[in-house]
């Protein structure tokens, strides 16, 4: 979850203190953060991007698992639990990026072979842009209201979400104290070094407790 940023211990920091969380946005893949950083940067076909991305080791071997959305979805239940939402995977409203032609009932090698077929459809969301604007890939935590949402969104320049680069990750988490200002927590999430760092520490959690 977030690589090594402490997104579950602050959550639950508010849990066991009482204060009340209200709702919670992040950019939790470091692999879709990579991607859609870099696409609204550069002048490149999305579909170059997403093999750069592999090749940096950023994107699980199979890129449509990353660009389904279910490992967001999964990172955003777990959130919720922490919360104390009674939910299901099946509850959450996904934006898969994958179209059905090329989905996991296809072989991976022939989503390979046609991954040019993704480009004009975020060519045309990268036109429909305004200058102060990028796309984001985005997981929504609604407390209040229960709903838990993975799917694009445009947001800022000048945006905490807006203004990463990289693979970084960023989530923003509203509590009742806070008012309408979130706290912010920003920082790398992908690589082999920082995740392995975020497994070693809950190791030491662990361990503290036998």
């Amino acid at each position: 979850m977030g690589a090594g940023l402490p997104i579950v211990e602050t959550l639950r920091n508010f849990y066991r203190s009482n204060e009340r969380v209200t709702r919670v946005r992040g950019v939790f893949s470091g692999s879709l953060s990579y991607i859609f950083n870099t696409y609204c940067e550069e002048d490149k076909a999305f579909s170059e991007i997403l093999a750069e991305a592999g090749e940096k080791g950023f994107t699980e071997p199979d890129p449509r698992v990353d660009l389904s959305g279910k490992d967001v979805a999964r990172k955003l239940l777990i959130l919720g639990r922490e919360l104390g939402l009674e939910k299901e995977f099946e509850e959450i409203t996904i934006q898969d990026l994958v179209p059905a032609h090329l989905n996991g009932e296809s072989s991976l090698k022939n989503f390979q072979e046609k991954k040019e077929e993704l480009n004009p459809f975020f060519l045309n969301l990268k036109q429909d842009l305004k200058q102060d604007e990028v796309i984001r890939h985005v997981g929504e935590l609604d407390v209040t209201r229960g709903t838990l949402e993975v799917k694009l969104v445009k947001e800022k320049k000048a945006s905490a979400f807006g203004a990463l680069k990289h693979a970084d990750s960023s989530f923003e988490i509203y509590a009742e104290s806070y008012g309408e200002r979130p706290l912010v927590i920003q920082g790398a999430g992908a690589g082999a070094a920082v995740t392995a760092r975020g497994v070693v520490s809950d190791i030491l959690q662990l361990a503290e407790k036998l």
